[in-house]
């Protein structure tokens, strides 16, 4: 199944780069985009097979991330997030997938998990507001996924606070036209979400701290491996997949763009011994970070499918390898990028757009590796981490 959907992008490639232009354009991705990608199947790849989805290895989810997003970087972002989205869904409340999912499988849910808003407990449910940054695809997106924190009376969150993820249909938030005016990732949309006081009944609010942990999912009653895999291993996987890719787009442009070069010297680039060297040690590098973040979703699959539940420490070094690769291809294309002389600069060349859009990719709250690397050292001493240093992992 996944490599039909490989097929598919692979069949749609030349049509994908040039919307690519586009998006940036438009600052969202193009419909036709949108349309191809729902032909694919690209966001039912961790769908639930009774709701029409293709449950894949996510090994196999990722490598058609970046497929599509060393093609057109935007949609390869909107993919690996998107994409994810279904995963969770899987063990919501059957009430909620029906809701979402029996009129039409190809429903695609926006985010993000951030903890924008409040919900304050009402009967049957809770009443909902707030704003949040950086919701990708969302103007092609019908529901979405919203961090929040239970709040009290007087609209404030509690303390300690407890985190909820919060399920709402486009009727229930507004997008924010002219929120998304960035230098990199420009065709994602990624737009402000506003929600103003709407109710939300109890079976479409998630438990934020159970997600995360792993509980949620146990107490659904799944026994699939897919939805077994920890939450920190698949969130952060379209992410990174979609770093890695857009930079594997960048190789691609400029070894297209260096083969007929001649340089400031007289030299053609393939005769440049120095050139050669520094790009192939740089491509050698996001060979190695593409490899170690695919080989660390098999690892944590084998686990998982052997029976076994990922501990605090195996779940963080998991976040080590996968933050790790984001950088190491990133700093690769640098090395990539720096060589391609000044036309390469130039507005009408594609490398210029794939090293902001890889770069902008970093800037992911996932990719911070400070709280990341501190944490999984601890762990790896025996020591439990505080709080702060167990976000996210």
């Amino acid at each position: 199944m996944a490599y039909e959907v490989m097929a598919r992008i692979d069949a749609m490639a030349d049509d994908l780069f040039a919307e690519g232009v586009e998006a940036e354009r438009l600052g969202k991705l193009a419909d036709e985009t949108a349309k191809k990608m729902r032909e694919a199947g690209v966001i039912r790849m961790l769908q639930p097979k009774e709701h029409g989805g293709l449950e894949v290895h996510p090994r196999e989810f990722a490598e058609t991330v970046m497929r599509m997003a060393s093609l057109n970087p935007s949609a390869g972002w909107v993919h690996g997030i998107v994409g994810v989205h279904p995963w969770q869904l899987a063990f919501a409340d059957p009430r909620c997938q029906e809701e979402i999912w029996a009129s039409d499988p190809d429903t695609w849910m926006a985010s993000p998990y951030m903890p924008g808003g409040v919900c304050i407990p009402v009967e049957g449910g809770y009443r909902f507001s707030g704003r949040w940054q950086f919701s990708s695809g969302t103007d092609h997106c019908d529901w979405a996924f919203l961090g929040a924190m239970v709040g009290g009376s007087d609209g404030k969150p509690l303390i300690p606070p407890q985190a909820l993820h919060v399920i709402i249909p486009r009727s229930d938030y507004e997008i924010v036209e002219d929120s998304w005016d960035v230098v990199g990732l420009r065709g994602t949309g990624s737009k402000d979400l506003v929600v103003k006081d709407v109710f939300v009944p109890d079976y479409r609010v998630m438990d934020g701290g159970k997600v995360i942990d792993g509980t949620a999912v146990r107490e659904y009653g799944r026994t699939e491996t897919l939805y077994l895999l920890p939450w920190s291993t698949m969130f952060p996987l379209g992410i990174t997949s979609a770093t890695v890719g857009i930079c594997e787009g960048l190789l691609r442009h400029a070894d297209d763009y260096q083969r007929g070069r001649i340089n400031a010297q007289g030299t053609a680039v393939k005769d440049d011994p120095y050139t050669m060297f520094a790009v192939g040690e740089a491509a050698a590098d996001l060979r190695a970070a593409r490899d170690s973040l695919l080989a660390n979703v098999d690892r944590m699959w084998d686990l998982v499918d052997a029976g076994k539940t990922p501990t605090f420490e195996q779940r963080a070094e998991g976040r080590q390898t996968q933050v790790q690769a984001a950088w190491r291809a990133v700093t690769a294309i640098d090395r990539i990028y720096a060589r391609c002389g000044g036309n390469a600069l130039r507005m009408d060349k594609p490398l210029q757009r794939f090293w902001r859009d890889a770069h902008a990719g970093l800037h992911h709250a996932i990719h911070v590796p400070g709280t990341v690397f501190h944490g999984a050292s601890l762990s790896r001493l025996g020591v439990e981490p505080p709080p702060h240093l167990q976000v996210m992992i």
